[in-house]
């Protein structure tokens, strides 16, 4: 059994994210010693290992519980954590493209602006238009 201290380290997950998942119920509260301190398994360790892993990945808490109660089925799908994670990697395609405009749009105002001028045509065009419309006039 570790404290919350050796629970931390071992899981990477910092303490108050811990509690913050405690609290949440996105896992179960752990025992207690008897002078009250919480106590963790080496499997409650591990599983704050893998909801680590999963928001690593950007999976949002939601989606992580149902790959916990997952875990718990000794017939669980396959197909079912496929299709969430192509969902996902849809949704991170999507965050990556409107980046690449975003990206593309601020390039394109910052190279109008000369240094040292009063007038800064980036700031001009931004007064003028907002994003996606006309940026690239």
């Amino acid at each position: 059994m570790f404290t919350i201290g050796k629970a931390s380290e071992r899981s990477g997950v910092k303490i108050e994210t811990i509690r913050y998942y405690e609290r949440e119920g996105i896992v179960a509260k752990p025992g207690r010693s008897a002078g009250g301190r919480r106590m963790y398994s080496s499997d409650e360790i591990a599983k704050l290992r893998f909801v680590r892993r999963c928001r690593d990945l950007g999976f949002p808490i939601s989606i992580i519980q149902t790959f916990l109660s997952l875990t718990a089925q000794s017939d669980r799908s396959c197909g079912e954590v496929k299709t969430i994670a192509e969902n996902h990697l849809g949704e991170i395609d999507a965050k990556i493209e409107n980046l690449m405009r975003l990206r593309e749009a601020l390039l394109s105002l910052s190279e109008n602006c000369n240094d040292g001028t009063a007038a800064c045509p980036m700031l001009d065009a931004l007064m003028k238009h907002g994003f996606g419309d006309g940026l690239h006039e």
